[in-house]
């Protein structure tokens, strides 16, 4: 592959090779590129005996510097010396694009920096005249001034008095509302704070001392921003001027896969390299011994999640082996994401340099880093946290469904791939018989549970936010009772209410005339469990809706009664789909979390009544799936296919949410 006869500058302008041994153009001969690489060469032979006689220029003109501070003779002998390279690369831009960059580079120095040895000179002996004036204001007495200062914030602080005077009497009067006395009484004291400051700071010490502060504030800040004028004037200056190398491939960019940095030092970005070389130590120090087995607690890295502990000793437990396997692969992950990453910095600019473009200098790279790297860096604590503490679990939980982890194997289990899964599609092994029977009934009770909750909070919403009703503020209180108090006092008052010897339980057998136990019977404990949950998830739906209709214009309204629709109309067409479109993923989120309530039906009859010939040992009749898992998992032991079972349900929920939330109307229009 042949060089272009052009080349483009970070900003995409084409310019002409300068470099005539790079250059296939039929107009340039052979003799042309000898005498082109002999001049180029002579030129590099003159730069380096040039460069090589700076400390002589420097040792020449640093007598003749006076300046005492370190900053200034340093910025005046650096001016001085790219004087001296401006001259000598003037001579040589037509050459070679990096020595009109060298030209350029020095013309900026040898401008600035001067400029800012001023300003720093200036500000140093305003610095100076500043001490001074404080160590002789420090000395004398200031009794008058004290004093004046002194009287003056009595007054002010009088005339503060005098004002809250006013603004009572006025309140008392009835003439301001209370809360426009506090707000007015708040300004007065405000104002007379900052008048005593503004008076404190024209006392001659505080005077003195703001002066110093403020000079020094600049001595620190306005040199620092000229510094970054000149650097960002220099990275433009780079931007527009190309560079031209021989290579034709990235190949450097293969010699960091080994070891992240090593391209970034040998392209000469030397800041960036040590950064690559910190995060190679986490992968060579710690990723890769750890996934070794190095520094495990009782684990052999990868080794112990291929084998589970097995043959090992008898204090050897194969769930640890487990999630220490998991970590070394999370670690792994990350080192070879620092490779990936160096490897495609060094390829990107290897890339850019054939093309023409220039690297990036440290400066350009800070820039880089504190304009676009913010969020990263903000959002990595939280990157680590959410795999650790969330991802892990996960991934432990996906790969004990994998095995036989059941109370005969607790200590050590095995590898039995998808023999757990296997079961409960069948309906085999001691879960797989209720799976079905259980899935049923928690789909019913998610759909009847939830929905009528939405059906009362809905038409309690509605009732509440008529104008005909009076009271609204205390209908508006119980119906928030639910909601207020604690749900387990609820969900154990209606337990001991249907309990054998319940009230609620004797006056239903008192009005059948037979005895009837609601929690020996399966359908009624179910009946009384998704009314229960109606009602508990009732107030949160009536809140919701409550503000929402309040935010419904009357205008609305007043038009569908001019058209002649009913009251039924009008909540048809105008009120439900507003609701529909503003809560419907928080309508999603309720069938979600009902799905997976626990504590209602632990708390209510712990999952009963039981009927041992269809859901076994261990489920009972109004057991959901979440709590069928924990008595699997936690009671039984039986974490293996408890685990399956997790994952089917998490699947399963994760796909039926995805599709209400993207089917619904406030998805689709506002892209939520």
């Amino acid at each position: 592959m042949n060089h272009k006869d052009t080349i483009r500058n970070e900003i995409g302008v084409e310019c002409k090779r300068k470099n005539l041994e790079l250059c296939h153009s039929p107009h340039i001969s052979d003799e042309d590129k000898k005498a082109y690489a002999f001049l180029r060469q002579q030129a590099r032979g003159e730069e380096k005996a040039f460069l090589q006689k700076a400390p002589e220029r420097k040792a020449a003109f640093e007598p003749r510097i006076l300046d005492t501070d370190l900053a200034v003779r340093r910025y005046l002998l650096e001016a001085q010396e790219n004087e001296a390279r401006a001259v000598f690369y003037k001579g040589l831009i037509d050459l070679d694009y990096d020595f009109e960059l060298q030209y350029i580079i020095a013309k900026e120095k040898a401008q600035q920096l001067p400029q800012i040895a001023a300003l720093r000179r200036e500000l140093l002996l305003e610095r100076q005249v500043a001490e001074q004036a404080l160590k002789k204001v420090k000395s004398e007495k200031h009794e008058e001034a004290i004093q004046t200062f002194s009287d003056a914030r009595e007054k002010q602080r009088q005339n503060l008095k005098d004002e809250i005077a006013l603004l009572k009497k006025a309140r008392q009067e009835g003439l301001i509302s209370p809360k426009a006395f506090t707000n007015e009484k708040r300004e007065k004291k405000l104002e007379i704070r900052d008048a005593i400051a503004v008076l404190k700071r024209q006392l001659p010490v505080r005077r003195e001392q703001e002066r110093l502060r403020h000079v020094r504030h600049r001595l620190s800040h306005d040199i620092k921003g000229q510094l970054r004028v000149l650097h960002s004037d220099i990275a433009d200056h780079a931007r527009k001027i190309p560079v031209e190398i021989k290579k034709k491939k990235p190949l450097i960019s293969y010699l960091t896969w080994p070891l992240p940095g090593l391209g970034q030092l040998l392209l000469g970005q030397y800041m960036k390299a040590a950064l690559f070389f910190i995060g190679s130590l986490f992968t060579y120090l710690v990723a890769i011994p750890y996934a070794l087995g190095r520094q495990n607690y009782r684990g052999k890295g990868l080794f112990g999640l291929i084998s589970l502990a097995a043959g090992g000793s008898r204090l050897d437990r194969s769930v640890i082996f487990m999630v220490e396997g998991v970590i070394a692969i999370i670690l792994l992950l990350m080192g070879l994401l620092i490779l990936y990453q160096s490897y495609r910095d060094v390829r990107r600019v290897e890339t850019s340099m054939i093309q023409g473009v220039r690297k990036n200098n440290w400066f350009e790279t800070k820039t880089t880093i504190r304009r676009e790297g913010f969020p990263f860096f903000a959002s990595a604590p939280a990157a680590l946290v959410t795999i650790f503490i969330v991802l892990l679990p996960i991934a432990v939980t996906i790969l004990i469904s994998f095995t036989n982890y059941d109370p005969s194997h607790q200590s050590k289990f095995n590898w039995t791939g998808l023999l757990n899964y296997k079961q409960i599609v069948l309906g085999q092994g001691i879960a797989g018989g209720p799976f079905w029977y259980i899935t049923g009934w928690t789909i019913l009770w998610t759909i009847f549970a939830t929905s009528l909750a939405i059906l009362i909070g809905f038409v309690l919403a509605l009732l509440v936010n008529q104008d005909r009703i009076y009271g609204k503020r205390l209908f508006r209180t119980v119906y928030l009772l639910p909601w207020a108090v604690p749900a387990f006092i609820t969900i154990m008052f209606f337990s001991i209410m249907f309990s054998p010897s319940g009230p609620l339980t004797l006056a239903l057998s008192s009005l059948l005339g037979k005895t009837v136990n609601i929690k020996y019977l399966t359908w009624g404990t179910r009946a009384v469990l998704i009314f229960l949950q109606g009602w508990l998830g009732s107030s949160y739906i009536f809140l919701l809706c409550t503000g929402i209709l309040q935010g419904i214009p009357n205008d609305l309204y007043e038009a569908a009664r001019i058209d002649g629709a009913t009251g039924f109309q009008a909540t048809r067409h105008i009120t439900i789909p507003i609701l529909l479109f503003q809560t419907a993923p928080l309508l999603i989120g309720q069938y979600t979390f009902n799905f997976n309530n626990f504590s209602i039906i632990w708390l209510f009859n712990g999952g009963g009544p039981f009927e041992p010939s269809k859901y076994g040992n261990i489920a009972g009749s109004s057991d959901l799936l979440i709590s069928y898992i924990y008595k699997l998992t936690i009671q039984k032991q039986y974490q293996g296919i408890g685990s399956a079972i997790t994952l089917i349900v998490s699947l399963a929920l994760i796909f039926f949410t995805w599709i209400g939330f993207s089917r619904s109307k406030a998805f689709r229009e506002e892209k939520l």
